[in-house]
């Protein structure tokens, strides 16, 4: 198993549209390895254990452990300029090497190339801005056309740790969802405006948005990454990880077939190759935070 898990999504393409028989998502419980360890040697862990998304699991475990302290964690402006561009770096990825294949045009490999080298230096505002309007503008028009713009208005998911904190208290029975993605066009315009957004906000030097509560060694933390909102909850007894729970927005997403079956519902395809790359912008849109593979059949 790859270390951050595996993904089997088994589907078929009968009477015209996308069956999802199953969706079988797979993780290593990696925060076993936190259970009685010295709670700020755990959460200096965390980015090794997570690669992908490495800055928010470190700060969003950060402010967890800040408030089952009793305290508040402020991002300093180093913070705020390595998550913001996670946050650029993370959907600039999928927008111009992995949403382009999947609506079968070329990827900007080596636009997105030359800004990862640029991005870090001191005109990396300037390189980030330009990739945006030569290569990201006209991209999106040409996919739009391709991904059937229903003209369905983007969401974006909203951080609630005080309800996580409810439930990680044992005050409440079942653990609050994140609502997913309900639409496929809609969520990439969404990543769309995340780019602009996350571009201006490290303009500006704004903070990231995290948000935690808790106290009494509870804490709860929250981070709206690139893929959706980024959960960690601790409890601290005696100076000891005592329960620690990550969910990242795959987790969520990827908890059964629900999510998938709903973006594809309602959707018909002439061919069956045409319903298999329906389902991969359905997969697009969830995006998954680690491999996986497809089980097709052509019922």
């Amino acid at each position: 198993m790859n270390p951050a898990g595996s993904l089997i999504i088994r589907a078929a393409f009968a009477e015209g549209g996308v069956h999802i028989d199953a969706v079988i998502l797979e993780r290593p419980a990696m925060t076993r390895l936190f259970v009685g360890q010295n709670p700020d040697a755990a959460v200096r862990l965390i980015p090794h254990l997570y690669a992908l998304c490495a800055e928010a699991q470190r700060v969003t475990a950060r402010a967890a452990l800040a408030a089952a302290e009793g305290r508040s964690m402020v991002c300093d402006a180093t913070d705020n300029r390595l998550l913001w561009l996670e946050v650029l770096h993370e959907n600039l990825w999928r927008l111009l090497l992995d949403w382009p294949v999947a609506c079968g045009l070329p990827a900007a490999r080596d636009a997105f190339i030359a800004w990862r080298s640029d991005r870090l230096g001191v005109d990396g505002t300037l390189a980030t801005r330009r990739l945006i309007d030569e290569t990201l503008c006209p991209l999106v028009d040409r996919c739009r056309r391709i991904l059937d713009d229903r003209g369905v208005a983007p969401t974006w998911p909203q951080a609630d740790p005080a309800a996580w904190l409810a439930w990680w208290q044992g005050g409440v029975a079942t653990r609050p969802r994140t609502p997913p993605p309900h639409d496929i066009a809609a969520t990439y315009l969404a990543r769309v405006a995340d780019v602009a957004r996350a571009a201006a906000a490290l303009d500006a030097g704004q903070p990231f948005p995290l948000l935690a509560a808790g106290g009494d060694g509870l804490g709860v933390a929250q981070s709206v990454t690139a893929r959706g909102v980024l959960t960690h909850a601790i409890a601290v007894e005696q100076g000891r990880v005592k329960r620690y729970h990550l969910e990242a927005p795959t987790d969520a997403c990827f908890a059964g077939r629900e999510a998938l079956a709903a973006l594809l519902a309602g959707r018909r395809f002439d061919a069956a190759a045409a319903a298999r790359i329906g389902l991969e912008t359905a997969i697009l849109a969830l995006d998954p935070c680690l491999p996986y593979e497809v089980e097709w059949k052509d019922a």
